[in-house]
């Protein structure tokens, strides 16, 4: 078996796995939530109404960005510094082609125009 299909099996059965964890999870936390709401329902008193702290002014949102930011940098897959400079090297070779691309383009444009009008510019 080639070493490609090994990869796709093995990467699928572990997305499986996951996707198994998930349920479980799930349906563990659904059991818990209604045995947590049987128990309020039987208990007299009335449950504290937990807020999901919405920050308010200006310095509760600002720290909530920055956390959050903070948060997704840390999700960031980043490149290795081979991919890097193969990417750097990639993007400064299309900027030159299409550089000299617009270059002729608009050199023919001139041209075209001092000989329409015989003017030089």
């Amino acid at each position: 078996m080639p070493n490609k299909d090994r990869n796709k099996r093995s990467s699928r059965q572990a997305r499986q796995r996951e996707r198994a964890e998930r349920e479980a999870l799930v349906a563990e936390s659904t059991a818990n939530t209604s045995a947590k709401k049987a128990a309020a329902k039987d208990s007299k008193k009335t449950p504290v109404k937990v807020s999901t702290s919405n920050p308010t002014g200006l310095v509760g949102r600002t720290k909530k960005y920055l956390s959050d930011v903070r948060a997704e940098m840390r999700r960031v897959t980043w490149p290795s510094k081979t991919e890097l400079t193969n990417y750097s090297v990639a993007v400064t070779a299309m900027l030159i082609v299409f550089g000299v691309a617009v270059w002729l383009v608009d050199t023919g444009v001139v041209a075209a125009l001092v000989g329409f009008t015989n003017l030089r510019g």
